[in-house]
């Protein structure tokens, strides 16, 4: 798959919408900001905008609606365009001034239909036709209150996030979370009148609610969008339940038989569900400095996959608790500048070592090219070398908006670096090697054994010590490396003293994390829902080792 076909086609999608944002009131969902956020970035749409002062606001039912001098709305939706959406979309036009309102969305009207509840062969006679936007489209000009209005609804695919020219994400799906044993019982439980599941092995679209399988079909939309950008015919492999019914949705796809009939390309996809690989997600044996600054740096909100980055120190505000608000922070999105999306290839490509010199060296060249007062020094790479070339561009406006992207990546690496938790990193790294030589001498209650000191109450713990959420993360690692395991009386026993002494940390927080927070929420509820299954990944992640 062409790296600059990947890149290309969500910038191309971002196009047509740019093109209809001209002096406009623009609403976003988190989804496709994000995606945006990767592809061309928010400045990019403020210039498409031309107006005066920022237009860009969230898509949600509090948001603000137009003014008497603000005509036009555009609205960009990665979700289908019913229920909650439409309601949302009612209530903001109904309180506005618009008399022209385009809406976007990432879904596709064969997907629509889906949702409408359509037959397949009744939908096959629609090809060519969009009876579900042109709807939509008489009731925005019966909200705006005026037929001769203009509204237009199309479909742009904004689903992939391009962080990389190797590498896309899907922000919309990222709440898409494998199926697990215990999931079964709900599916059988949404189906009484079906033959019983016995497995997951069983699974497949038709066992699946309807609310799954529309998350699902929006994805193949998506993925097939694409390939008929790349001009491939797509043959699918899958490994995990989940992933099998994804894999023959998408071959079995009706709006995508002409494209595979015409394609000139051949590519292979292959989709994996993600429970199969839980020691890829919670190891530590990653020696890249990316994976480093995304665990450990604080989650630009409303993203699923960048974090904020304190500027702070290059800028002249003190640094005390009211003003940690004041500046906006950083990321990792590279910037048009040349220097910053060179060194942000470099650092996913690199090993740590490797990319903390070129982060040395990106800042040496930019600080020489604005002619700064670089002290060249050779040798180990430390924080506060970096922090001392960054420091060189503070009072510089000119070098500072020059290369504000690079000062990103720099201050970004600095803060990972001396961060308490990247200490940790080589902790786990080097219990994850014993782990590993113990799983292979000892059973599985041995190992448990050794885990049991290791869990410690609040009172008890030092800096150094493992906090539950930490503990949690190792008990993942340590039951996703042997696979299935022999359950006999030693390690039920042991077992118990782990719950016992989880419970009892647990019990002794004074504040649990959110995600901890999450877990015992889900805790009360597990079985008894399959929407917690569908959103609720991360405590399905943890909860299923433990």
């Amino acid at each position: 798959m062409s790296a600059a076909g990947i890149l290309a086609f969500a910038q191309q999608g971002w196009e047509q919408v740019l093109a209809k944002v001209k002096w406009s009131v623009v609403y976003l969902d988190a989804a496709c900001a994000e995606s945006l956020h990767w592809s061309c970035g928010s400045s990019r749409l403020l210039e498409a905008v031309k107006g005066p002062a920022c237009h860009l606001r969230e898509f949600e039912p509090q948001a603000i609606g137009g003014g008497a001098k603000q005509p036009r709305a555009v609205f960009v939706l990665s979700s289908p365009l019913k229920g909650r959406i439409v309601d949302t979309l009612q209530s903001i036009i109904c309180r506005s001034h618009f008399q022209h309102c385009v809406v976007v969305t990432a879904v596709s009207h064969a997907v629509h239909l889906t949702a409408n509840h359509v037959p397949a062969a009744a939908a096959a006679e629609l090809e060519g036709q969009q009876p579900v936007f042109e709807q939509l489209e008489e009731k925005l000009c019966e909200w705006m209150g005026n037929e001769n209005y203009t509204a237009e609804v199309l479909h742009v695919p904004l689903f992939l996030a391009p962080v990389a020219s190797h590498l896309a994400f899907t922000p919309a799906f990222a709440t898409l979370f494998p199926l697990l044993p215990q999931d079964v019982h709900a599916l059988n439980s949404a189906r009484p009148d079906k033959r019983r599941l016995s497995s997951l092995g069983e699974v497949d679209a038709t066992a699946l609610t309807p609310e799954l399988l529309l998350y699902i079909r929006c994805l193949v939309s998506g993925l097939s969008s694409l390939c008929e950008h790349l001009g491939v015919r797509e043959e699918c492999f899958a490994v995990g339940p989940l992933s099998r019914v994804i894999a023959t949705d998408l071959a079995n796809y009706a709006p995508a038989k002409n494209r595979k009939k015409t394609a000139t390309g051949r590519a292979s996809v292959v989709f994996v569900d993600r429970t199969l690989d839980l020691t890829g997600a919670v190891g530590h044996h990653g020696d890249n400095l990316v994976e480093k600054i995304m665990s450990v740096l604080p989650q630009l909100p409303g993203h699923t996959h960048d974090v904020m980055v304190n500027m702070a120190e290059l800028t002249a505000v003190q640094a005390v608790e009211e003003n940690q608000n004041v500046i906006a922070p950083g990321c990792l999105a590279p910037s048009n500048e040349a220097s910053a999306k060179a060194l942000w290839e470099a650092l996913l490509n690199s090993k740590h070592k490797e990319a903390v010199m070129e982060v040395r060296r990106h800042l040496v060249e930019a600080a020489s090219r604005e002619n700064l007062p670089i002290k060249m020094s050779m040798g180990r790479v430390t924080p506060g070398q970096l922090m001392s070339y960054i420091q060189l561009f503070k009072n510089n406006l000119r070098a500072l908006r020059n290369h504000c992207g690079l000062l990103q990546l720099g201050m970004a690496t600095v803060q990972t670096l001396k961060h308490p938790q990247t200490a940790k990193w080589d902790n786990f790294l080097a219990f994850e090697r014993l782990l590993l030589q113990s799983l292979g001498d000892s059973t599985m209650a041995g190992v448990l054994n050794q885990l049991l000191p290791m869990i410690k109450s609040s009172s008890q713990r030092t800096s150094d010590d493992l906090n539950p959420e930490e503990l949690l993360i190792l008990l993942i690692y340590i039951y996703s490396v042997p696979g299935d395991v022999t359950l006999d009386r030693d390690l039920g026993d042991v077992e118990e003293k782990v719950k016992k002494a989880l419970a009892h940390v647990l019990s002794e927080e004074s504040e649990l994390s959110p995600l901890l927070q999450k877990i015992t929420e889900l805790a009360l509820t597990l079985g008894y829902g399959y929407e917690a299954h569908v959103f609720r990944p991360e405590m399905q992640n943890l909860l299923q080792a433990t």
